[in-house]
Parts: C-alpha cells; sequence; structure tokens
C-alpha cells in the first residue's frame, strides 16, 4: 500500500474515488441491511457488512459495529439453545427457499389476488433468488452456530473477543 496507514485501526488516506466507492458501498449495504430486518433477508449479516465497510474509513462505524457483532453472536447462540429453536429456525429457512422457487416460478394470480395481475410476486427470478439465498445462508448460519455455540461450547464474548480483539 502506498498510502500511509492511521493508527490500529486499519483506517488510511484513500483517494477519492475508493473513498466514493466505500461511501457508495456502505450505504447500500447498510439500508439493504434495514430492509432485510423487515423483509426476507439476512437483515444483521448485510448491516454488519455495511458498517465494517464503513469502520475502514470512519471510527463511528467501527464503534457501532461491536455491538452489532455481539448481539449477532448472542442471537447466533440462543437460537440453537433447545431443539424446538433449531427445528423452528430450519424449518423457516426452508419454508423460505420453498417461497423463493414459487415466487420465482411465477404461477398465474389467483382469483383473490384483489389488483391487477401485473402485480402478483413481482420481480420474478430476481427476487425469487434473493429469498433463497437468503434461505441458503439462514441454514449456513444455523449449522455455524451449533457447530460453536451448541456442539463446540463456546461462549459468545470468549468467541468474539477472540476473533475481534481491537474491538474494545
Amino acid at each position: 500500500m502506498s498510502a500511509a496507514v492511521e493508527g490500529t485501526t486499519g483506517r488510511r488516506n484513500r483517494s477519492k474515488a475508493e473513498r466514493l466507492t466505500l461511501e457508495i458501498v456502505g450505504w447500500l449495504l447498510v439500508a439493504v441491511g434495514i430492509a432485510a430486518l423487515v423483509l426476507p433477508g439476512p437483515g444483521m449479516l448485510i448491516l454488519a457488512l455495511g458498517l465494517w465497510v464503513h469502520s475502514l474509513s470512519y471510527k463511528w462505524a467501527e464503534d457501532l459495529l461491536e455491538p452489532v457483532k455481539r448481539n449477532g453472536m448472542r442471537a447466533a447462540a440462543e437460537g440453537v439453545e433447545t431443539w424446538p429453536r433449531i427445528a423452528m429456525s430450519t424449518t423457516s429457512a426452508l419454508v423460505m427457499i420453498a417461497v423463493g422457487v414459487y415466487w420465482g416460478i411465477s404461477p398465474a394470480a389467483p382469483g383473490w389476488w384483489p389488483v391487477d395481475e401485473k402485480w402478483w410476486l413481482m420481480g420474478g427470478w430476481g427476487t425469487a433468488g434473493f429469498i433463497i439465498g437468503s434461505g441458503v445462508i439462514a441454514i449456513g448460519l444455523i449449522g455455524f452456530s451449533m457447530k460453536h455455540f451448541r456442539y463446540g461450547g463456546e461462549d459468545v464474548e470468549e468467541y468474539v473477543d477472540e476473533r475481534w480483539p481491537d474491538d474494545d
């Protein structure tokens, strides 16, 4: 790298093009992450990724990223505490994949659909792919959580501190 690194945070002087790219990508990820908190999708994961991109340039994003990581890991650990939670999470992820496939196939609008047929399952395979991808990511996260927190016996705080020691 030709630019000087500032302190231990990893932030450095960047060209205008790099800064603009990081801003656009970071804010796009934050917006999609916030939307995915209420829509089908891995909202916390995308939001954390957006904050990580911003943390490359801004201290405020680095400060916000720490609680998001801890809360995400805590939710991952809690999600595999009991078999009913594991079964419900896995079933939900599989239903999400099935809905995505159904969405992609785009059957005709049913007779009860109250508005114009063009508004039935908008987005086609683009939307379907996002829903299917969200279900696949959810299954991967369930596996990750089972490995580390159910069978690995890891403590959430120790896990986060081990992987991101500079965040304190």
